[in-house]
């Protein structure tokens, strides 16, 4: 019995090395200098072309402090004018879009334009004209 269990724990090793993933023998390193707002006690330099990119794709502050490794807040300040200014191009790029889609004949897009932007519903009948009306036994009384 151990030599059985001796030789599946052979074919497990060989097995192993053989489908080992590749691993970067021979890593090489340089310098860099990059261009960019300096934030936070560790002074990290954050390019701005880099960050507006992230923020056009609505990341977090938390992907932001990640990703960086500065504080939320120290992003938040240094950095809302991008921020806000990125989100903003987006919506307007994705507002576009859906115009256009919808001009170009997508019924779907149109209903749904049609009842965001133009205030439309599926039913025509909207607010107090839909109440029920209050009963009144007087009138009731005179009725009979």
């Amino acid at each position: 019995m151990s030599n059985e269990h001796e030789q599946t724990t052979d074919n497990l090793t060989e097995y192993a090395e053989e489908h080992k993933p590749y691993q970067v023998t021979k890593i090489k390193y340089g310098d860099k200098t990059v261009t960019g707002r300096i934030v936070g006690r560790a002074k990290t330099v954050i390019p701005e072309a880099e960050f507006y990119q992230m923020a056009c794709l609505f990341s977090t502050w938390k992907d932001f402090s990640e990703y960086y490794s500065v504080p939320e807040s120290t992003l938040r300040d240094n950095f809302r004018d991008l921020y806000i200014k990125a989100r903003q191009k987006t919506k307007q790029k994705l507002r576009q879009k859906m115009l256009e889609t919808a001009l170009n004949g997508d019924r779907v897009m149109m209903i749904w334009l049609s009842k965001q932007w133009l205030d439309m519903a599926d039913s025509p009948v909207k607010g107090s004209d839909s109440d029920v009306l209050p009963w009144n036994e007087e009138t009731a009384d005179e009725m009979e």
